[in-house]
């Protein structure tokens, strides 16, 4: 083998490593919209970097003892979102884990300013029509059950995005291997906390409470 080709070879492993200790305890929130990837993706990125995955819409049904969609039909989007928060700010001051959030949670300013706080945020971006495509495949999505699910869709596109933005880290979630997304997130994170880390110092990596009292 090429020495330049082993040296690559090598290099995720290293950037996985490197993820790890900057990351310093802190949590991994995924956000984006349904359809982008954030349970797949999340359970095989813990796995990468040998941390815990949950998936917040399932700590939501257990703590309520329903599913989400019996939650809006019976009590209305309103009370879900203030489950929806009360169960993120409980997880991220767990154990070291990838969290994937549902599509709406990252909209709301309180839950949005302790990710800030207590979390590394990365934005799974996707296409609508790869949204679609991925959404159709399931029945249990509450906003898109009504006429027009792709122009429900496209109005979310544009709502969110903008917010979704404010997210540490952006990766593309397109169509093909869930792997070649996560290596796409790995360096993306590698990349941002370097530079974190550049600008701010190591004591901010060495307190691991990750505290922002802006």
């Amino acid at each position: 083998m090429d020495p330049a080709d082993n040296e690559s070879a090598q290099c995720p492993a290293h950037a996985e490593g490197r993820v790890r200790q900057a990351l310093a305890g802190r949590p991994i929130v995924l956000v984006g919209l349904m359809g982008a990837g954030k349970s797949t993706v999340g359970r095989r990125l813990a796995a990468r970097l040998g941390m815990v995955f949950r998936d917040a819409d399932n700590e939501i049904e257990a703590a309520a003892g329903m599913s989400i969609p019996d939650i809006f039909a019976d009590y209305g989007e309103a009370h879900f979102r203030d489950g929806e928060r009360r169960v993120i700010e409980r997880l991220l001051h767990e154990e070291r884990m990838v969290l994937a959030t549902g599509g709406g949670a990252y909209m709301d300013e309180t839950t949005r300013a302790r990710i800030r706080a207590h979390a590394v945020s990365v934005w799974l971006r996707a296409d609508l029509e790869t949204l679609m495509r991925r959404v159709r495949k399931r029945s249990n999505r509450p906003l898109l059950q009504n006429a027009d699910p792709e122009g429900v869709m496209r109005r979310l596109m544009d709502a969110r995005y903008p917010v979704y933005a404010e997210a540490d880290v952006v990766v593309e979630s397109r169509e093909g291997p869930h792997e070649k997304v996560v290596e796409a997130i790995i360096a993306a994170l590698d990349a941002h906390l370097a530079e974190s880390g550049a600008d701010h110092g190591d004591e901010e990596y060495g307190s691991g409470d990750g505290q922002d009292d802006g």
